[in-house]
């Protein structure tokens, strides 16, 4: 569960400097698992990270009844502003059956399924929408870290392994927490987020638990991972990913 918010010791906002790469300084002031974190996964040396181009394989699942879904997915970021574009391909019985995409730009976020190519089948948007697109933008950044270093990013400590995370955009915030281990990898992210439950939007606990580490463009990212949802009646992991390429500072579609 997420500890209370009274544990919280000190806050610090981060503005990196404009130089061509980050540096020691820029790490200053960050909660000690934070710049743990930061130094393990090797930002120091490398260039601000403008666009991020990922793409990972896995399954997912709509229900603890349901079957699991092979999915492949190829995603494009931006970092000031932050946005993305998120297109996804869903199997069954090895057949592409339903095509998805997720947009998050100016804090607003629209997503679409269609069956087959031909019927919708989700058709999303409004506050929660928005609201869950948002924190799982700010969870994503995992894969692109340098970004947690940015100026629309406030950082909060609550203890040596953890910190909260919060992420401002167009008037609106988002927060989660981050668990980090004596090394500095990530162990978990956990947040509050609205998710669509029978039917009827609700804010539930989000977590995000890290299985795997590698190595792309010279940086340490999680690579394997889980999402699951918090919920009164048991945890219900939906999703299981595994990172496949990353590029960065690339042109990236448009979204």
């Amino acid at each position: 569960m997420i500890k209370d918010a009274a544990t919280h010791t000190e806050t610090a906002v981060r503005s990196p400097s404009k130089t061509c790469c980050i540096t020691e300084a820029d790490l200053a002031g960050l909660p000690s698992p934070v710049r743990r974190y930061m130094t393990f996964t090797g930002v120091i040396g490398k260039p601000w990270i403008i666009t991020a181009h990922v793409k990972y394989k896995g399954r997912f699942r709509t229900g603890l009844d349901k079957s699991w879904m092979p999915i492949s997915v190829e995603q494009f970021y931006t970092t000031n502003p932050p946005g993305f574009l998120w297109k996804a391909q869903f199997k069954v019985a090895g057949v592409p059956m339903m095509f998805g995409t997720d947009t998050y730009k100016s804090g607003h976020s629209h997503m679409h399924g269609e069956l087959l190519g031909l019927f919708t089948v989700v058709d999303g948007q409004g506050d929660e929408v928005d609201q869950g697109t948002m924190v799982r933008y700010l969870q994503e950044m995992t894969w692109f870290p340098i970004a947690y270093l940015g100026e629309n990013i406030t950082w909060e400590a609550v203890d040596d392994h953890a910190a909260d995370v919060t992420l401002h955009d167009n008037g609106k915030s988002v927060s989660g927490r981050m668990y980090f281990d004596d090394a500095g990898r990530l162990l978990s992210f956990h947040a509050r987020r609205y998710g669509e439950f029978n039917g009827q939007y609700a804010i539930q606990t989000w977590t995000t638990p890290t299985t795997e580490y590698g190595r792309f463009c010279d940086l340490r990212l999680p690579v394997a991972g889980l999402g699951v949802w918090q919920l009164p009646e048991g945890d219900f992991p939906y999703v299981d990913v595994h990172l496949t390429s990353v590029e960065y500072n690339q042109p990236v579609e448009a979204f």
